[in-house]
């Protein structure tokens, strides 16, 4: 690559990583280049489309999300893995808007981010069941319900960060508290499907259309 050429791409980078920080993935890819002084042109040479950008912009954010997920499973004690793993997803949401969006977005093209989902959701289903085994999470939730609320959660997260810091230490913690096995009476409703959540969380994500763009 030509040394204007890796200087464009690093621009775009930086103000990628800038702009989905702080507007999240549904940003304008116009406000990217804009940012990065250079033409729209230039942009989509490098990056052909919103998935390319995303999976280059966070391969390392992504990396290390699957890491935590793989080191919270190794965990002999699955209460431990489980609280710890959320801790570290959570604390990453809080430090970047963009982060909310990668754990419960869908982006057309963009494997990494797909990977990442399907990691996330075997890694909580793997640590309930193992807890639920170990006698420490009640015996009637399911990874959906946990998912699901975790979904809720994380859409308030960095609103919170900028009025109080850390603040989802404390819902977090009573979330977790209700998957407790003292946490009884039993729940009342029956728990969504795979399916079901897929399609709430697609509900919480940008405009498919505005993202392919």
């Amino acid at each position: 690559m030509r040394r204007d050429a890796q200087r464009n791409r690093e621009a775009l980078l930086t103000a990628a990583r800038e702009v989905f920080a702080t507007s999240g993935l549904d940003a304008p890819l116009d406000e990217i280049a804009r940012r990065a002084e250079v033409g729209n042109a230039t942009l989509y040479r490098h990056f052909p489309d919103r998935a390319a950008l995303v999976e280059s912009v966070f391969h390392e954010l992504l990396a290390e999300t699957t890491r935590l997920g793989e080191e919270a499973r190794a965990d002999a004690d699955a209460w431990a893995g489980l609280t710890g793993y959320l801790e570290g997803v959570f604390a990453t949401l809080a430090a970047n808007r963009a982060a909310n969006d990668l754990m419960t977005t869908a982006i057309r093209g963009a494997a990494s981010l797909d990977a990442l989902h399907l990691h996330n959701r075997e890694t909580i289903g793997i640590l309930i069941s193992r807890a639920q085994e170990q006698g420490t999470v009640r015996d009637d939730v399911v990874a959906e319900d946990l998912l699901f609320v975790l979904a809720a959660l994380g859409r308030v997260v960095p609103a919170s960060a900028d009025v109080v810091p850390g603040a989802w230490r404390r819902c977090l913690a009573l979330v977790l508290d209700g998957l407790r096995v003292e946490a009884v009476p039993s729940l009342p409703a029956p728990p969504l499907t795979p399916d079901q959540l897929g399609q709430v969380l697609h509900g919480l994500g940008p405009n498919s259309a505005r993202r392919s763009k």
